[in-house]
């Protein structure tokens, strides 16, 4: 499959059974737009700059909330969590996506705002590839991602996302990527937006793959 940061939460996910986008953002966050065409988008929280589904191209399904989804041939497992670390009332709920494509099990962490409960850690148990957020304000900051990358003894890829780059100025109150960098171990700077992931290309060991947005 082919992965793809377009910015912020934001992911294309080309696999064999369709093509998923995750978390498309609003005007208001200054990446390129998410207006890809999809088979699924997946909404972890109704924030504007999360569940901007009219802007992806197609006739996508929309998947929001938790429990069993089943679109494009993918069963998406919702998982319920917090936008943060006061059981959402702060910044309201958020949904934990996990789903297999080609065969890799997957889990998309929204904007994850506190640790993961046992419970949590024992859905995502099987996880292969996650999709985190590392900027912290919004959400879990560089020390807690790298914690919880350590509970999902199953990882093989890591992709950081929902961090400070120069497309969203000075003033967006999140950290860079390297505040998260410097806390884990085989980092990977991918040099591109865009990485071909298969079974057979799985690191032995845990890698944070960081990439370029789109």
């Amino acid at each position: 499959m082919k992965i793809k940061w377009i910015g912020h939460a934001c992911f294309l996910i080309d696999g064999e059974e369709g093509r998923v986008i995750t978390d498309p953002y609003d005007e208001t966050i200054p990446y390129r737009p998410p207006d890809f065409a999809a088979d699924v988008v997946t909404v972890s929280h109704e924030h504007s700059d999360h569940n901007a589904v009219e802007r992806v191209k197609g006739n996508p399904t929309v998947i929001r909330g938790e429990g069993a989804h089943s679109a494009a041939g993918i069963t998406f497992q919702g998982t319920a969590s917090y936008h943060d670390e006061v059981e959402g009332k702060k910044r309201g709920a958020n949904t934990i996506f996990s789903f297999t494509m080609e065969g890799i099990q997957l889990a998309h962490l929204g904007d994850l705002g506190h640790p993961l409960t046992d419970e949590q850690v024992e859905a995502l148990a099987s996880v292969e590839v996650l999709f985190i957020p590392v900027g912290g304000y919004f959400t879990i900051g560089p020390k807690e991602a790298a914690a919880l990358t350590k509970k999902l003894l199953n990882l093989k890829v890591v992709f950081p996302m929902h961090y400070k780059t120069e497309r969203l100025g000075e003033n967006f109150p999140i950290a860079p990527v390297d505040n998260f960098a410097r806390k884990v171990q085989n980092v990977k700077r991918v040099g591109s937006s865009e990485v071909t992931l298969a079974r057979e290309n799985l690191p032995a060991h845990q890698e944070v793959w960081i990439l370029d947005y789109a």
